[in-house]
């Protein structure tokens, strides 16, 4: 039987590959540092060498976002690590999540042997969200996911196809909301029985000053956030860590893209790579 492995990419995933320095460097014109050719090749490498996994891609795109918002003229606004979205940023959310990021990543991991499909939280009611509130602060179009129908997932993995997945959702009404990308992966992960999920980011770790943190339970995450040596964007990652730990994930990664190699030592039975949260 496959393992079920969800994997959430951000903007600057693949800026630390473990190939050449010119070869792995982002497109650096007026595209997203998620648009890493190399990066992307290397993924759908990896992905194919595992041949008892299936796999989930969840993708971000914040820096694409906030270019886009401010050539429209409006400075993004960030409250604990997530952006808060009014009705007149959502459009250019969703077509910068949905349409542009959704469509290059599935059409590079096509390019490069992956059968793979597009789709976003709104595809057949995937995700249901409700509006979100941060520490009692109204975050306009910003969702929490309070129902997910898997289905569509499961459908594309049972046809052998990896998912490609915007987080853009919608509530009961079809008013289009922005969720979190971590939470999102989450969210699916724990819903189609995942064993693990992995979050690349442009961070080696989870970080206790410099040292890069190897294994955290919850409650030893929970204290140092607490503490505030977890603090900023990875406040939020922990808590859709704990989340996808509390629906049943075995394990939850973090770390950055080092190569082809890179899926290798986070699934190992002991992750050599990054940082490894547990119950």
């Amino acid at each position: 039987m496959h393992k079920r492995v969800a994997i959430k990419i951000g903007g600057n995933a693949f800026e630390n590959s473990d190939s050449s320095t010119e070869a792995s460097s982002p497109i650096r014109n007026q595209q997203s540092e998620i648009r890493n050719e190399k990066g992307l090749a290397e993924l759908a490498n990896a992905i194919k060498s595992q041949l008892d996994h299936e796999f989930i891609l969840v993708h971000g795109g914040g820096a694409e976002i906030s270019r886009a918002l401010r050539a429209a003229n409006r400075e993004p606004v960030f409250v604990d690590g997530m952006r808060l979205t009014t009705s007149d940023d959502m459009e250019i959310v969703e077509q910068v999540l949905s349409q542009e990021i959704n469509g290059w990543i599935a059409a590079a991991l096509s390019h490069n042997g992956v059968l793979c499909q597009g789709l976003s939280g709104k595809t057949s009611g995937l995700f249901i969200v409700e509006p979100l509130r941060r520490n009692g602060r109204d975050m306009g179009l910003v969702g929490r996911i309070v129902r997910v129908n898997p289905e569509p997932i499961l459908t594309l993995l049972a046809n052998g196809q990896v998912p490609v997945l915007s987080p853009v959702s919608a509530n009961e009404q079809g008013q289009s909301y922005n969720v979190n990308a971590d939470s999102a992966a989450a969210a699916i992960a724990g819903a189609t029985a995942c064993t693990d999920l992995i979050y690349f980011t442009d961070v080696p770790g989870v970080r206790a000053g410099e040292e890069v943190l190897s294994q955290l339970s919850v409650q030893e995450a929970k204290d140092l956030i607490a503490a505030q040596t977890i603090r900023g964007g990875m406040i939020a990652k922990m808590e859709s860590a704990f989340e996808a730990l509390s629906g049943g994930v075995g394990q939850v990664h973090i770390g950055q893209w080092q190569g082809v190699n890179t899926l290798n030592h986070f699934l190992a039975e002991k992750p050599s790579i990054g940082t490894t949260i547990h119950l």
